[in-house]
């Protein structure tokens, strides 16, 4: 299977699109190049490395960036994670699968701590979830 490249966009780049590009890299190994972005870059978000770390995938050396024109426009599939980054995400050629994913953004939980890290949780799972069959469709699709 040639490498297929995934970039995962949200608003920030913090939480959500980090989470997906570490559990991309996690079951993509080296059939997949994946990067994330975001419409702007708000860092990375602790909440988002600390529940990452909980199931052993170390995303704490990510970056937060900007979208970047030059891997959009080569990657194989781009996956929007929010309604505002799939409205201001640059119009993509006709090569690049587009999808979109409308996740719930963990960084507006309120609460206790205890909620506001289940949030977190939980929306990691959704996208852990996602991204595993996302992966494993690209797969079966590579040898049909």
């Amino acid at each position: 299977m040639a490498k297929k490249i995934l970039y995962f966009i949200c608003t920030g780049n913090s939480c959500r699109s980090q989470m997906a590009e570490g559990f991309g890299k996690f079951y993509g190994g080296d059939d997949f190049e994946v990067y994330s972005g975001g419409v702007e870059a708000h860092g990375l978000n602790s909440k988002a490395v600390e529940v990452m770390k909980e199931i052993g995938i170390d995303i704490s050396n990510q970056t937060s960036d900007l979208i970047d024109e030059n891997i959009l426009f080569k990657a194989d599939y781009v996956i929007t994670l929010c309604g505002d980054a799939r409205d201001k995400c640059p119009a993509l050629p006709p090569s690049v699968k587009s999808l979109h994913w409308e996740l719930e953004d963990p960084a507006r939980a309120e609460g206790t701590e205890e909620e506001i890290m289940n949030k977190f949780r939980e929306v990691r799972d959704i996208i852990k979830e996602k991204v595993k069959a996302l992966i494993e469709e690209i797969r079966e699709k590579s040898l049909a």
